[in-house]
């Protein structure tokens, strides 16, 4: 009997929990990034933009553009948007046309960490 009077609460407990569950387990993924990976653009971009699928913590997370030759060349300002949290971005310089690397680390609200990179393409003026 006395199973019986625990058994719908332990259900409801569980229940509750397993709805939290994607939360408690978050990380940080991105969803798309301005400049696209991969992807070849005209003109030098005034920024890098990774837009992710949750928030992040600004103090842990950081973001840095290099060239071909491993040197960075972002303007060293890379920062989650304080508008935004899901938002991180870094300034650039006019970069001549090349292949450039992007670098990133997020540490998600709940402190997860992922980390990745990506290409993107500067073409030469016709």
């Amino acid at each position: 009997m006395e199973i019986k009077k625990l058994l719908g609460p332990l259900i409801l407990a569980a229940a509750f929990l397993a709805g939290f569950q994607g939360r408690l387990w978050a990380h940080a993924f991105p969803d798309h990034s301005d400049p696209r990976v991969g992807s070849s653009v005209a003109i030098s971009p005034a920024t890098v933009r990774i837009f992710f699928d949750s928030g992040l913590e600004p103090a842990f997370s950081s973001l840095r553009v290099v060239n071909a030759d491993d040197q960075e060349v972002d303007k060293g300002d890379g920062h989650v948007d304080e508008n935004n949290n899901t938002i991180m971005e870094v300034s650039l310089p006019p970069l001549p046309p090349g292949k450039y690397h992007v670098y990133w680390v997020a540490i998600s609200v709940d402190t997860h960490r992922t980390e990745g990179d990506y290409s993107f393409w500067i073409e030469a003026p016709p």
